[in-house]
């Protein structure tokens, strides 16, 4: 299962968001504090098939040694075949019911929403953790119009479930997103375009360890 101290430093990471070796980045990012990780591979550039699947082994067995939760991003046969800790769904994915009869009993799965009433009725459905955002503006997600700080908030006072924010995050707002409730802080390119990535986690998780 996955816990609520798992989402506090979530990392989302694809061949297509790094210019370095993934499973290099992926190190120094759990080395730095990441405490959860997203297998992501979306983009213009991103591997296929059996290379989709090499990639996915090498990062799970590194979030394996290192005792950090393994999502898979949409692909509900992938989660599987990597034997990952849970698999992360958007709105636009398969609903959760007929993921659930895909999936081993209790299989953690988060949910992305960006308003009150997706987050009430994926809770309902048997979501596991959400994925609350943008929160601001992202390049990751273009078009889409941030939510703000304040949707958190709102957010947590309807539902029971742990909820980690995404959207450009970065160490100058962790805090503030974190105090408004949030179980964590959820990042792409803070980490996998950072020079050195075990320094840039460690930077967002020194200000997210400041909030009790």
């Amino acid at each position: 299962m996955i816990n609520e101290k798992d989402l506090l430093l979530y990392f989302i990471m694809g061949s297509d968001n790094t210019k370095r070796n993934p499973s290099q980045v992926l190190q120094e990012a759990i080395d730095g504090g990441v405490t959860i990780f997203q297998y992501r591979e979306k983009g213009l550039h991103v591997k296929k098939g059996e290379d989709k699947i090499q990639l996915g082994k090498q990062l799970r067995k590194i979030c394996q040694e290192k005792g950090v939760p393994f999502i898979v991003n949409d692909d509900i046969d992938l989660a599987i075949q990597l034997g990952a800790d849970g698999v992360h769904l958007g709105q636009g994915d398969e609903p959760i019911k007929e993921a659930r009869e895909k999936l081993p009993n209790n299989f953690p799965i988060g949910i992305s929403v960006s308003t009150i009433e997706e987050a009430v009725l994926a809770e309902q459905q048997g979501a596991s953790y959400l994925g609350v955002g943008p929160i601001f503006e992202t390049a990751t997600k273009p078009g889409k119009k941030p939510i703000g700080i304040q949707t958190i908030r709102d957010i947590t006072e309807k539902v029971n479930i742990p909820i980690v924010a995404i959207g450009g995050v970065k160490k100058s707002n962790a805090m503030q997103i974190k105090k408004a409730g949030a179980a964590g802080i959820s990042v792409i390119t803070a980490i996998s375009q950072a020079g050195d990535a075990e320094q840039a986690a460690r930077e967002l998780r020194e200000q997210l360890d400041k909030v009790q």
